[in-house]
């Protein structure tokens, strides 16, 4: 009896997940953009300046140590979906990168030290932002060990 409860509640679990509630991201795309427009947004931004990606140059400032270079792009095992990638442009306090430490990417109450470009950005630059953002990811197979000890 109790296996096919753990079933019954893996199988609400996973369920949730396809919630189409009126919070849910079903339905929402935006239109394509243009890559070379999007690399002329992220330089007009300065998104440079806190942030490397493909051969866009990065900015430097007269205090070398006031600029972290979070990296965007690059081989990954999971690729960044363009939801991902619109919700850390407009919402970057949503999900804080792990690999960087966290007084460089956060202010002491926990928020992305990053820009607040919502009232500034356009749609039509936040759509061509992210097609270039998206095109500088190559997915890459996972190489990680083929037999595991345990």
């Amino acid at each position: 009896m109790k296996p096919v409860f753990v079933c019954a509640v893996m199988f609400l679990i996973m369920l949730s997940g396809c919630d189409r509630g009126p919070k849910s991201g079903y339905g929402f795309r935006l239109p394509d953009g243009d890559i070379d427009r999007g690399q002329v947004v992220f330089v007009e931004l300065e998104c440079n300046a806190c942030h490397s990606v493909g051969s866009v140059e990065q900015l430097t400032t007269a205090n070398p140590d006031s600029i972290i270079s979070v990296k965007l792009g690059g081989k990954v095992t999971a690729i960044q979906t363009y939801g991902q990638l619109v919700s850390s442009i407009v919402n970057p306090s949503h999900r804080l990168v792990g690999r960087y430490p966290r007084d460089q990417v956060s202010n002491d109450n926990g928020e992305s030290l990053m820009r607040n470009y919502n009232d500034e950005m356009t749609v039509t630059q936040l759509i061509h932002l992210v097609a270039f953002l998206q095109s500088n990811y190559e997915l890459r197979p996972y190489q990680g060990p083929r037999d595991h000890l345990y």
